[in-house]
């Protein structure tokens, strides 16, 4: 499992490229965790190159939300493979997170909302 960071203005683009399952999940939790809490809670999780995700690694996805709207920010998904948006389908989440098929309209949701709550 590899993770990619940007940082573009107050949004933070978080590539997860690989399989997010097994053992890897604390540690890859825990660095994705302290991103939202010391860069910003402005977060897409860009799942494009993400070819398998299990409970655990939904949970990660959850985790991630949770500690994004603590810190009044969001997690929006960006381009989930056939496979891994089935998953989310099948447990609903599609309800719980916004999903975006290009990075652009993810950016835009994120640019309206920043300017809105100015």
């Amino acid at each position: 499992m590899e993770l990619i960071y940007r940082l573009i203005g107050d949004v933070q683009i978080i590539s997860l490229v690989g399989s997010l399952s097994g053992a890897d999940i604390t540690a890859i939790r825990q660095k994705v965790l302290e991103r939202i809490q010391d860069y910003s809670p402005y977060v897409i999780i860009d799942l494009h190159s993400l070819h398998f995700v299990d409970a655990r690694g939904l949970s990660l996805l959850i985790s991630a939300l949770k500690v994004a709207q603590q810190r009044e920010g969001d997690v929006l998904l960006l381009n989930p493979t056939p496979e891994v948006r089935a998953l989310i389908e099948l447990t609903r989440l599609q309800h719980t997170f916004s999903i975006y098929a290009d990075e652009e309209a993810a950016l835009a949701y994120y640019t309206q909302t920043l300017y809105q709550a100015t």
